[in-house]
């Protein structure tokens, strides 16, 4: 059978699979181009320059960023522990996880694009009405007077959960007026918290598609509510892209090289594709050729992969796969990708590979007992990449291809978790039991 027809064999039956990019070029170009916009290192500059000026802001009205005055951001962790229950030889390479899991405020990924977007929103008000002055110091706008002002003002957002978790907590304790869409596969302790906050939370029973058009819809009609577009938002794109400035200060800490010898591979859980995808342009703007990014995606909700393979001009669901979109990782949960995202990775992206949910569960676990550290299962999606590298047809090719084979003992594997940190000990507990069930099945 030849690649294309086994791949989409693999697809349409719900069985893990690997797809590389034959579109990657290896020097990135230095304005890419996705739905008619341009972006480019300088746009992710801004970005932390935003987060910057806000941080005194932050420190204030969150209490969990007073010791790191306002920073958000999170440990890159050693995890060679890790290595021989993912099936890395020896040879294969160093494996490190940026625990974005860690995040505080809203503890997951989502805390870096969900709050830039909020943020950028705030700004251009607080800079409109005369809140702060350009170079001032935005302390200002907790004060009662600000918040009055922002107040009058509503931020909506269509989410499965941590995107969701992220606007609405950040808004919230700016005084914005709050509104959440969560679709159906939405957990309901992510909408206890944010109720919690005082946020309003909507309830769907579609899916994360039919949230997002709801919530698009609603904030239409009202000139005072801004609606941070999921599927469509560069600011949200470029939130997530300043963390390559900051991961390559953690590299350069541990001496960690990223160069013909020392290839770094970074594997990215994917939904509708706005994280990862900011996450690899800014790590491919800043760090070159020599930094390839793979999309891990549930079985039942490869959204990104199915639009990686579609033409020019098509936009295709999941269901149009004979796929359920139904999987355990919420955040992953989503039917249609961005055509943003998509867009932007046509360029830069090294591949996508898909994950049964009862591998999330047992990494879950793995990850727990090696390291002690407590994921969700969309933040577990990652760590099947370099199994899938090694271990597949597809992934062998690619490693031939690619050149990155003949270094692989230099090689520094980073798996990007995203989601864990406010998980309940309930939750979690049952996570756990069922990472316990799956590990205990022996192996036809």
């Amino acid at each position: 059978m030849p690649d294309s027809a086994h791949l989409a064999a693999r697809l349409r039956t719900a069985q893990p699979c690997l797809w590389t990019n034959p579109q990657r070029q290896a020097q990135p170009p230095a304005v890419v181009q996705a739905l008619g916009r341009g972006i480019s290192l300088q746009d992710t500059h801004a970005a932390a320059a935003r987060f910057a000026r806000f941080a005194g802001l932050l420190a204030e009205v969150f209490p969990e960023l007073a010791a790191s005055g306002g920073v958000v951001e999170s440990p890159l962790l050693p995890a060679a522990a890790l290595q021989p229950a993912l099936g890395m030889a020896p040879g294969q390479g160093r494996l490190f996880i940026k625990a974005d899991h860690r995040l505080p405020v809203a503890g997951s990924i989502k805390a870096r694009g969900g709050m830039h977007e909020v943020l950028e929103f705030a700004e251009g008000l607080a800079l409109q009405q005369g809140l702060v002055a350009p170079g001032g110091d935005y302390r200002a706008l907790a004060t009662p007077e600000a918040r009055a002002v922002l107040g009058r003002y509503q931020v909506a957002v269509g989410s499965t959960g941590n995107l969701g978790l992220s606007i609405g907590v950040v808004a919230s304790a700016l005084g914005f007026q709050a509104t959440v869409h969560m679709s159906a596969d939405a957990k309901e302790w992510k909408k206890d918290r944010l109720r919690q906050r005082g946020v309003q939370v909507v309830e769907h029973t579609g899916d994360y598609e039919r949230a997002v058009a709801a919530g698009r819809a609603e904030a239409a009609g009202n000139p005072l509510c801004h609606f941070v577009d999921d599927e469509q938002s560069v600011s949200l794109l470029l939130g997530y892209s300043a963390a390559a400035l900051h991961l390559q200060r953690q590299l350069a800490e541990q001496g960690i090289a990223v160069d013909a010898d020392h290839p770094l591979i970074v594997y990215l859980p994917c939904g509708v594709g706005g994280a990862p995808a900011g996450v690899a342009f800014g790590l491919r703007q800043l760090l070159g050729p020599h930094v390839h990014c793979f999309f891990a995606e549930p079985v039942q909700s490869p959204c990104f992969l199915v639009q990686m393979l579609a033409g020019p001009g098509e936009h295709p669901s999941v269901y149009d796969w004979g796929l359920t979109n139904r999987t355990e990782a919420d955040g992953l949960a989503v039917p249609r990708a961005s055509l943003l995202a998509a867009g932007l990775m046509q360029p830069l992206l090294s591949g996508v590979f898909t994950v049964a949910d009862d591998t999330l569960f047992t990494h879950l676990v793995q990850v727990l007992d090696t390291l002690g550290e407590r994921i969700e299962p969309s933040a577990a999606a990652g760590f099947s990449g370099p199994a899938m590298l090694a271990g597949t047809p597809a992934g062998q090719a690619w490693l031939r291809s690619s050149g990155v084979g003949a270094v692989l003992q230099g090689a520094t594997h980073l798996v990007w978790t995203t989601g864990g940190l406010l998980v309940p000990d309930a939750q979690f507990a049952g996570f756990v039991q069922r990472g316990r069930a799956v590990q205990a099945v022996p192996v036809e």
